[in-house]
């Protein structure tokens, strides 16, 4: 792989974003400090929103979902939307997660969150992140925090007490995936948070609590083609699309950043895809623009969502798992993803879209189906448009060890999504009539102004 100095520099934005978002928590927490870098304002939910013209704006629910957007500074012509997940799977500690056990050890009690691939959890170094509730007279109020040093590790039973280990193993959460804490009598967790936020333990009402891999993004590869690192699925298209919105210049268009959270469990909260946040935030972006109230579904027809999740690479030692003809590939660029049964939404029409800006940027795209016979996963796209209904295609990055602890995925991808967010906002989609679609570039609208 040709020596690429942006590309050097994107990874290692990335490796710093990841680094720095062990949570879905502290994801949004960076996401919206890079926003707030660059001009763009916050927003709460719970108050009247003013919009300037031009204006760039964010808002979270939760703490661990966030859409930022920007404006247009005259007319106003419908939404650019690319919409990404924060949230991986991961372990949470329960409520008084210290055990005790085998003598003088101590575990941490933890529960799945999401669908894990359980086996690279073992012998890893590990901590714990999360949010905690801090009462403050009649007031809570969220931190975060990260005890950010190796804490805690899942050991192994070694092979001579287990000598069918590898043959398989079906793990028990509850008794095989325990951390272990320390020896004797140790700090609870909970006390050792409220030391790294300088508060009294009693003062913590509440907590969200995360078991994470500490381990950092690598480049590796005979020529660094590969990077690996926890978190890939979805801190990659989410870093991706925030790159893309921060590189674009502004259009007619509302150009829309989303990050939900539980994707990966199915999305059915506030913060996730099938809760209101998308729909509520860009109604009042609607109701908030010009003196002439803008026909919302109208809009509506005349946008576009690209729902980015990362979709399974061919495997180079199960290259059978893969469907015979849509193979995507490490490096091969954006993947745009495919089912019959809609647990994808694209259709003719958005494949249609999204091979023109990939083609208009100078980025490769490849396609994804899963084997016929074999049941695929699903995504935000689907869910997400029971509560807004526009135009969507479903994309990612080609990965390896989809929710691993540790994923891998090509160096150059990243920057290939990058381009192509950052093209799709600077560009434009219109439902000319049912079956007839207008898409046009950033130069075409350039062009046209200039005729005007």
């Amino acid at each position: 792989m040709k020596k690429d100095v942006n590309a050097d520099k994107l990874i290692g934005e990335l490796a710093d974003f990841i680094e720095k978002s062990p949570t879905a928590y502290h994801g949004v927490e960076q996401m919206a400090a890079r926003l707030e870098a660059a001009g763009f304002a916050a927003l709460n939910e719970g108050d009247h929103w003013r919009f300037a013209t031009g204006g760039k704006y964010y808002v979270t629910r939760n703490g661990s979902a966030l859409i930022a957007f920007r404006l247009p500074r005259g007319r106003f012509g419908g939404f650019q939307i690319v919409a990404s997940h924060g949230d991986s799977p991961i372990l949470k500690l329960k409520p008084a997660p210290e055990m005790a056990t085998a003598g003088d050890q101590v575990r941490l009690n933890v529960e799945l969150y999401g669908g894990a691939l359980l086996s690279p959890w073992f012998d890893r170094p590990l901590s714990v992140a999360g949010r905690v509730l801090v009462r403050e007279g009649d007031t809570l109020t969220s931190r975060l925090v990260n005890l950010d040093r190796d804490l805690c590790l899942i050991p192994s039973l070694a092979i001579h007490m287990d000598r069918e280990a590898n043959k398989g193993h079906a793990w028990n959460v509850q008794k095989d995936l325990l951390p272990l804490y320390g020896q004797g009598d140790c700090e609870p967790v909970l006390a050792a948070a409220a030391r790294e936020l300088g508060v009294a333990p009693e003062a913590i009402a509440g907590s969200d609590l995360y078991v994470y891999n500490r381990d950092g993004l690598r480049r590796w590869g005979a020529h660094g083609e590969f990077i690996s690192g926890p978190r890939l699925d979805d801190l990659q298209c989410a870093f991706a699309s925030l790159t893309g919105i921060l590189q674009a210049e502004p259009t007619e268009r509302v150009a829309v950043h989303c990050c939900f959270d539980n994707e990966e469990v199915g999305s059915g909260t506030k913060q996730g895809a099938a809760g209101t946040f998308l729909a509520d935030t860009l109604s009042r972006i609607a109701d908030g623009l010009g003196k002439v109230r803008v026909d919302y579904h109208r809009v509506l027809a005349d946008s576009f969502m690209l729902s980015a999740d990362n979709a399974h690479g061919v495997h180079p030692n199960a290259a059978d798992k893969a469907d015979p003809v849509n193979r995507p590939r490490l490096n091969g660029g954006v993947v745009i993803k495919h089912s019959a049964n809609q647990k994808y939404t694209t259709d003719g029409v958005s494949a249609a879209v999204c091979r023109m800006l990939c083609e208009a940027e100078g980025v490769p795209c490849q396609d994804f189906a899963n084997r016929s016979d074999m049941a695929g996963g699903s995504t935000l796209g689907n869910i997400s448009t029971t509560q807004i209904s526009l135009n969507t295609a479903d994309i990612g990055l080609a990965q390896l060890a989809m929710h691993s602890p540790f994923e891998t995925a090509g160096a150059a991808d990243t920057g290939y999504l990058a381009a192509l967010c950052r093209r799709f906002y600077e560009s434009s989609f219109t439902l000319k009539a049912d079956g007839r679609y207008g898409l046009r570039l950033k130069e075409a609208e350039e062009a046209d102004d200039a005729d005007e």
